[in-house]
C-alpha cells in the first residue's frame, strides 16, 4: 500500500495509486450549502488535501472522483473558475511578504481570465479577478484559501506586525463580500481562529464548521475509516510491534486517537501520524518531528501558566471559538492546535473538560517545554533534565508536576530574559 505520506495533491494521490480515505460525500453536501464556509484544524491535519480535493471537485474533474462517493452524488460535473490562495510555505517575517504572495496569485489570475491590472491594491485587484473570470467562462468563481492565518499565528509575538497582516488580508478578503454575486462558493482553513473575526468581518455569512458534528471528520481518520481502509496496514505493524490485533488497534488509539472537535462525537485519528507509523512499522511522535510549539511555550511562560492546570481544564465554549487576535487565551490556543481536546461536556453550565487527546501529544508537548527550558534548567536550576524526561515517558505525571513546581519557584517565572 502506498502512503502518501506529505503528499497534499488530490490528483498526484488518484493517479499515482496512494491510499485515499473518502471524505468527497462531506464535500458534496458542505459545496450545495454554498455560501462561505471555515474550518479551523491542527496543522499536519489534512487541511491541504481537503482544499485540493475541492479544487479538483470544483473544476469538473469527473475522471480523478471515480470510485469515491461524491461520483454517485454528483449529476452535472459543472467546471467553475476556482481560485485557490494558499499562504503556507512562506515566513512571514517581514511586511512585504504577504504582498508578494498576493501578487503571484493575482498575476497568474489575470493572465488566466484577462483581467486588466488597473491598480497596486491587492483588494481592487482580486475584485477584477472575481469578475474577469465570471465574464469568461460564463460561471461564478469559487474561491479556496489554504492556511488564512499563516501571517498572522507567525507573528503572535510580534503585535504590530501582526496588526499589519492582519489589515492586508481584511482588505484582501472584504472584496469577497463586495462581490458575492460572482462567486459560486466560499471555503477558508486555518489552524486557528485567531484572526477570523477582524479578517473576516465583512462575510457575515461565513459559516464555521470547526465544531460541527457534521464535519467533525471532514479532515483526519475515524476508527470505522481506519478499519475500513486500514485492515492490512494494522495487520502488518501487529507483527512487526509483536501485538495481537485487537492490541494494536488499542496501542494506535493510545497514541494518536482522541481529537474531538464537538462533543459526543468520535475520537479523530492524527493522519499524518498514523501513515508513518504504518509506512515505518514504528509507534513514535511523527507529528512533533514537523515542529515544536514555541510560540505555545512563551505564552505559557508569559502568562505564568501553571502547568498543573493543562489537563483536565474546565472551558466555555466562548473560550473554545475564541477568536481575540491581540491578546489570545492561552486555552484558546492549545484546543485549536491541538495539544487539548474535548473529554466532555455539561451543557448546563456551558463547560468543556478539555485534555491531552493521546500520548503522542502529551508526551511530545512535554518534551518541547524541557527542551525549551533546558539551557534554564541546566544553568539555574537543580532540576535533572534527565529525571524530568523520564518521569514524562513513565507517565510519572504526579513527580513531573513536582520538578516543574521546585524549577519555577527556583526560577521565580524569569524564562523569557533566556529564550
Amino acid at each position: 500500500m502506498l502512503y502518501p505520506i506529505g503528499i497534499q495533491d488530490f490528483e498526484k494521490i488518484r493517479k499515482d495509486g496512494f491510499v485515499y480515505v473518502d471524505k468527497t460525500g462531506l464535500i458534496y453536501n458542505l459545496a450545495r450549502q454554498g455560501g462561505y464556509a471555515f474550518l479551523s484544524r491542527p496543522r499536519r491535519f489534512g487541511k491541504s488535501l481537503l482544499v485540493s480535493t475541492m479544487e479538483a471537485y470544483f473544476s469538473g474533474r469527473k475522471e480523478l472522483f471515480d470510485g469515491l462517493a461524491v461520483a454517485e452524488l454528483e449529476k452535472e460535473w459543472i467546471q467553475y473558475p476556482v481560485l485557490r490562495i494558499d499562504l503556507s510555505g512562506k515566513a512571514y517575517d517581514r511586511p512585504d511578504v504577504l504582498a508578494k504572495v498576493l501578487d503571484d496569485s493575482l498575476t497568474k489570475w489575470e493572465r488566466e481570465y484577462g483581467a486588466e491590472n488597473r491598480s497596486d491594491v491587492p483588494g481592487i485587484r482580486f475584485g477584477n479577478v472575481i469578475e474577469a473570470a465570471r465574464a469568461k467562462t460564463g460561471r461564478p468563481a469559487v474561491i479556496l484559501v489554504d492556511e488564512y492565518d499563516k501571517p498572522i499565528v507567525d507573528n503572535l509575538g510580534d503585535e504590530a506586525l501582526a496588526d499589519v497582516f492582519r489589515r492586508q488580508l481584511q482588505g484582501f478578503y472584504s472584496v469577497m463580500k463586495a462581490k458575492d454575486g460572482f462567486i459560486k462558493f466560499g471555503f477558508l482553513t486555518g489552524v486557528t481562529k485567531i484572526g477570523k473575526l477582524s479578517v473576516f468581518s465583512g462575510l457575515n455569512n461565513l459559516k464555521d464548521i470547526s465544531m460541527d458534528a457534521r464535519y467533525t471528520d471532514i479532515c483526519g481518520i475515524s476508527e470505522t475509516e481506519l478499519k475500513k481502509y486500514f485492515p492490512e496496514s494494522v495487520e502488518a505493524l501487529a507483527r512487526s510491534s509483536q501485538l495481537s490485533g485487537e492490541a494494536c488497534y488499542g496501542e494506535l488509539a493510545r497514541w494518536y486517537d482522541g481529537y474531538h472537535f464537538c462533543e459526543n462525537t468520535p475520537g479523530i485519528y492524527n493522519p499524518f501520524s498514523l501513515l508513518n507509523t504504518f509506512d515505518s512499522l514504528r509507534f513514535k511522535e511523527y507529528w512533533f518531528q514537523t515542529g515544536t510549539p514555541s510560540f505555545l511555550v512563551r505564552y505559557l511562560s508569559a502568562a505564568h501558566y501553571d502547568l498543573n492546570d493543562v489537563s483536565g481544564i474546565k472551558a466555555s465554549s466562548f473560550d473554545l471559538s475564541g477568536v481575540n487576535a491581540s491578546q489570545p487565551n492561552v486555552i484558546t490556543l492549545l484546543f485549536q492546535t491541538g495539544y487539548l481536546t474535548i473529554r466532555d461536556y455539561n451543557a448546563a453550565i456551558d463547560r468543556y473538560t478539555l485534555v491531552y487527546p493521546n500520548k503522542e501529544v502529551e508526551d511530545g508537548f512535554l518534551d518541547a517545554l524541557s527542551n525549551y527550558y533546558t539551557p534554564v534548567i541546566r544553568s539555574k536550576s537543580s532540576l535533572s533534565v534527565d529525571k524530568f524526561v523520564e518521569d514524562i515517558h513513565a507517565d510519572n505525571a504526579e513527580m513531573l508536576m513536582r520538578r516543574f513546581t521546585a524549577f519555577f519557584a527556583d526560577m521565580d517565572y524569569q524564562i523569557m530574559g533566556e529564550d
